[in-house]
């Protein structure tokens, strides 16, 4: 592991650099199978700040985040980048795309959507209560990780990408869990995707309920350069579900790119 900007990441490869980000109960393992599936590219997984041994942040906001992911280009000397992003990851290089487009010289969207729910802020309310409840009884990452796992992950995942799930989300501190799911209840880009010029690849799930395909291609219509693709069998963790589908997209998007 390596550090930059206050941020953990680890890499791989040599070539065009692609920056990964993860979501809420990831780590840098949520791009496992793509580590060596590249051939061609650098790949640099990131740790969120709070994520393994990244710099906590106070109060992250999603204008906090883009601004630490510019650091970190920064830090890395890189004039603009390949952002590839999974769930809230996907969100981040939205924002960042959105603040500062010359730094973003590709999106890739996977299991992610332009704005958090919908209008009414009654689901909001909700999803916090419900995703924060039982850990104000007492209960721990560690124990409501299978069952996290279990309820977003699609009918094909391997024991081996359940355990790597399960094991990134039990390791998240309480605190950034409780933190980074307050900031994504803000996240709306909705009116703004559609000014993003670069190129776009979207990447769907067929058992996808956290970020339903038919929002991602609603998505993808609405971007002036993207592409869509369905895994069939994926869940919200296409990365690790269907790592070798996935890798399969993302060589043939990143190679017709100048």
């Amino acid at each position: 592991m390596k550090r930059a900007a206050g941020l953990e990441y680890e890499e791989s490869g040599a070539g065009t650099p692609i920056i990964c980000l993860h979501g809420i109960g990831g780590n840098t393992s949520s791009f496992g199978p793509q580590f060596g599936g590249l051939p061609g590219y650098r790949l640099i997984a990131v740790n969120l700040p709070g994520y393994g041994n990244s710099d906590l942040m106070d109060d992250p906001t999603f204008p906090k985040l883009a601004a630490r992911i510019v650091d970190f280009l920064d830090a890395c000397g890189l004039q603009a980048a390949h952002l590839c992003g999974q769930s809230i990851g996907g969100m981040i290089a939205m924002e960042t795309a959105c603040v500062t487009p010359d730094r973003v010289a590709s999106l890739v969207l996977i299991g992610t959507t332009d704005a958090f729910g919908g209008r009414d802020h009654r689901f909001k309310d909700a999803f916090l209560a419900a995703r924060l409840k039982p850990l104000d009884a007492g209960e721990t990452l560690a124990t409501l990780a299978p069952k996290f796992v279990s309820g977003i992950a699609g009918p094909d995942i391997s024991d081996a990408a359940y355990d790597s799930a399960v094991a990134s989300m039990a390791a998240v501190p309480e605190a950034t869990y409780r933190a980074i799911i307050r900031c994504l209840v803000t996240f709306n880009r909705r009116d703004d995707i559609a000014t993003l010029t670069m190129p776009a690849c979207l990447i769907a799930g067929t058992h996808d309920t956290n970020a339903p395909a038919k929002t991602m291609a609603r998505m993808a219509d609405r971007m002036p350069n993207a592409e869509y693709h369905l895994v069939a069998g994926a869940g919200h963790l296409i990365t690790l579900e269907k790592g070798a589908e996935t890798n399969a997209i993302l060589q043939t998007f990143y190679g017709v790119l100048p």
